[in-house]
């Protein structure tokens, strides 16, 4: 496969997944770059725009394992690990991997669940591997977590911790679509997709485990120059000096967007990224990665503004 037919794959799989996903093609976009990057994505929006069907579309899309847990207030991180139990029959124990052992997992409503389930995923998202009972096991390279979250209701549910934020690639922001998409959705009965099976709903299997490690080895071979990584790498030690910002951005930070840079650039057939790479991914990569000053929050700035000042005020190489 060269940069050409890898192009080529990715507008197919975006085709695909559009045919049941109307309106958010800046999302999709962003979904496969983090699959292909080896990150992981946070979705949040309000009920009813489509998070949960982006992600079993997108999975549909990819003929690769999928599981999905509903976190609730009462989940165990056993419930998603998995648990020894002991086998009368041969006196010995035996796993019971949970829904983790899979390569897409959609965990759906995150934050409903309580910290120690959270931080389940902690090891998992970060080395693609779980130990359980003192016993380490490999959840493989295609491993990927697409988080969803609702962003309104507050009573039963619990923030996520810093450190886990932080292994999120992206945090994308799904909101209602226009009204034209929105008449377009009722036109083509999206309950009925919803409800049915993703390949009843013409998704065709495209990327499979292969065509991933394919598209992996051609991003890794993409060139970014060092005045591009010197923008990546000032546009985060930024954040950490901006006063509207208590925390800013990890090194992580600065690594995962370049290798986001590396993804998009690959997506457009090109094997060297450019600065507008950086910034139209910037913000999705980092505004989950800093907490704004009190004064920023008492002034009603977001951190998407913040970023974006950033941006204007950190001159782009030529």
């Amino acid at each position: 496969m060269d940069l050409g037919e890898f192009r080529d794959l990715i507008a197919t799989v975006r085709g695909e997944i559009g045919k049941v996903v109307q309106g958010q093609d800046a999302i999709i976009d962003l979904v496969l770059i983090s699959i292909f990057a080896g990150g992981h994505c946070l979705v949040e929006g309000p009920p009813g725009t489509a998070k949960t069907l982006l992600a079993r579309s997108v999975s549909a899309a990819m003929a690769l394992d999928y599981r999905r847990i509903q976190f609730t207030p009462d989940l165990m991180p056993s419930d998603v690990l998995g648990v020894n139990l002991f086998n009368f029959q041969t006196n010995q124990f035996h796993l019971t991997k949970g829904p983790v052992f899979t390569d897409i997992l959609l965990a759906d409503e995150i934050n409903r669940a309580p910290p120690k389930t959270q931080s389940a995923l902690l090891q998992a998202m970060n080395e693609r591997m779980v130990t359980i009972d003192g016993t380490d096991y490999l959840l493989g390279s295609d491993f990927f977590v697409l988080a969803t979250q609702n962003p309104i209701e507050q009573q039963g549910t619990y923030p996520l911790p810093e450190a886990q934020l932080d292994r999120f690639l992206f945090k994308l922001v799904v909101d209602f679509p226009d009204r034209d998409t929105e008449i377009a959705i009722l036109s083509k009965h999206a309950k009925q997709a919803l409800k049915s099976d993703m390949r009843n709903a013409g998704i065709r299997p495209l990327v499979t485990s292969a065509a991933l490690a394919e598209g992996r080895a051609l991003i890794d071979a993409i060139h970014l120059d060092e005045t591009t990584l010197t923008y990546v790498v000032d546009l985060v030690r930024a954040t950490r000096s901006d006063p509207d910002i208590l925390y800013g951005a990890s090194t992580r930070a600065a690594d995962a967007l370049a290798s986001a840079v590396r993804v998009r650039a690959a997506f457009e057939g090109r094997d060297y990224g450019l600065p507008d790479d950086i910034q139209a991914l910037l913000v999705p990569a980092l505004r989950h990665r800093i907490v704004l000053s009190p004064s920023a929050e008492i002034d009603g700035r977001t951190p998407d503004e913040v970023l974006r000042s950033i941006m204007n005020r950190v001159d782009a190489p030529r």
